[in-house]
């Protein structure tokens, strides 16, 4: 017994940090149903009680993830290599955002459970970007969608809500089954669900003659992981599940399932090349490989999604529908580090930039969502564009905030999403290529037209008279999440070399 326990034990010290979460989500579950009555209702202000241990499960977790080690070579289920703690840090920090955003989203009676669905999404990020095997990965990949559905309707359970879990809950399964669908014909190819032998396997074999079972299982894990990252044609759900969920749930789905997505899919599409390996295999002296069948699909995809989001954004007046034709967009503009990959041995390469440019997007995306829930209310929400006209005479702080995310969302200096954009272009026109520098200026050609609808956003904000004249005060953690958020966009622009020094590292 004690042998074949040997290994599980021996691995939870590469795992603190999901542990952690995973304990804090287990007493919170435990704790919650004895201070709620038979009636459903709680004791006024429970919900910071339980978001405050929260915050103290990401906090403790983020130190497990500091002091862990970085192992690019392991045998076991868990690949802790710098792409692994990158993503696991990020994940930390982006929880600990989620969870102030969320902190007044729901009633104390639902607070518990909104808050342990946070935690437990964060472990799943967390054992996708760092799994070493089929299985785990796909096991993450679920510990992220099956708490994404209670966390949509806990909240709130009116029809809009409903309908949108309702949505959300049907095409996130077809999709799962899709990257399942994948995942079996990658093990049936290889004859393993460990990713190393994965790589070994593709390594051994000439990736000019692949097998049409291996092109049909990429295809399929792009179709399943493309609705997790909102790609088109998977991205129809978006708008109705942003505009039926709470800001919160909305600021989960616009940065989590990215960052899970692009992570899966570094991992699935790209081998690695063994040092020494260079020349061989496929022609390609970078390192790195991406099944060629697989390029034009990636490529087609980063276009359509593009432009798919942006022109649609233009003509939204719901805010939450408009924010989730920007993730959409936003989406391309990641594919294209995706598709460009490490065809360049110049820096930025892909993979470079969009590690960058992730990191950069999901902080200025939270920080919209952030002032959404901290200058609404639950009896006035912030619903149309109109909802926030004249903010900056009535809540100048929160107006000025939002404003700093949103020139960062469309490109402009000096915020950090300047230097994410630029990185991308950079890296799409130095693969050398034809077909990469048109994915160069066709990124260049959507940053010019998702700036019509962040522009209009600000000019409602300053130019526009408001609709309500007295000042209500910010929601404190929300405002907290926002100047964070906004903070962290200025800085990086004028302080981008710590960031650089990490995604450099993948």
């Amino acid at each position: 017994m004690n042998s074949l326990l040997a290994p599980i034990t021996g691995g939870v010290q590469f795992i603190l940090p999901e542990v952690t979460l995973i304990a804090t989500v287990c007493v919170i579950l435990f704790a919650a149903p004895f201070l709620v009555s038979e009636q459903g209702t709680a004791a006024p202000g429970l919900r910071h009680r339980w978001g405050w241990l929260a915050l103290i499960g990401w906090g403790v977790a983020a130190a497990f993830w500091w002091n862990s080690p970085i192992r690019p070579e392991t045998s076991g289920p868990f690949l802790l290599d710098d792409m692994a703690w990158s993503v696991r840090g990020l994940t930390l920090i982006i929880g600990a955002l989620l969870s102030l955003i969320q902190w007044n989203q729901a009633d104390d009676s639902r607070a518990a459970e909104c808050q342990a669905c946070l935690l437990a999404i964060g472990a799943g990020v967390n054992f996708t970007a760092s799994s070493n095997d089929l299985v785990l990965m796909f096991l993450g990949l679920e510990l992220i969608s099956i708490p994404t559905y209670l966390f949509l309707i806990m909240p709130r359970r009116d029809a809009p809500a409903q309908e949108a879990t309702l949505k959300y809950f049907l095409l996130s399964v077809f999709s799962s089954a899709l990257v399942l669908f994948g995942m079996s014909y990658l093990y049936g190819m290889t004859g393993t669900t460990r990713l190393e032998g994965i790589y070994d396997a593709l390594r051994r074999s000439d990736i000019n003659t692949l097998p049409m079972p291996l092109v049909i299982a990429e295809v399929m894990i792009i179709a399943g992981l493309g609705f997790r990252i909102t790609a088109v044609p998977f991205h129809f759900y978006a708008p109705d599940v942003f505009q039926g969920c709470q800001v919160s749930g909305a600021a989960l789905l616009s940065v989590i399932p990215k960052i899970a997505g692009f992570t899966a899919l570094a991992r699935l599409l790209i081998v690695p090349l063994r040092i020494g390996d260079a020349g061989g295999g496929g022609g390609l002296d970078t390192g790195w490989l991406i099944v060629p069948a697989t390029e034009p699909l990636l490529w087609w995809l980063a276009v359509l999604t593009m432009f798919t989001g942006n022109l649609l954004a233009l003509v939204q007046t719901d805010i939450r529908r408009m924010l989730a034709f920007s993730s959409v967009s936003h989406a391309g503009y990641m594919l294209v580090g995706l598709t460009v990959g490490y065809h360049t041995t110049a820096s930025p390469n892909g993979l470079e930039a969009l590690g960058f440019y992730l990191a950069v997007y999901s902080v200025m995306t939270l920080g919209a969502f952030a002032a959404l829930a901290a200058a609404g209310r639950p009896d006035r929400k912030i619903e149309t564009i109109d909802d926030l006209a004249g903010l900056a005479r009535v809540q100048p702080g929160v107006a000025l905030m939002l404003a700093v995310c949103l020139f960062s969302l469309t490109g402009l200096p000096p915020t950090a999403g300047f230097l994410a954009k630029l990185e991308l272009f950079l890296a799409a026109w130095g693969q050398g290529t034809e077909s990469g520098r048109w994915l160069a200026k066709l990124l260049a050609v959507n940053a010019a037209i998702g700036a019509g609808y962040y522009l209009r956003l600000i000019a409602a904000i300053v130019l526009r008279d408001p609709v309500r004249t007295e000042a209500e005060p910010p929601e404190p953690p929300a405002l907290l999440a926002l100047s964070i958020c906004s903070a962290a966009v200025c800085v990086l622009f004028f302080m981008p070399g710590w960031l650089w020094d990490v995604v450099q590292r993948l």
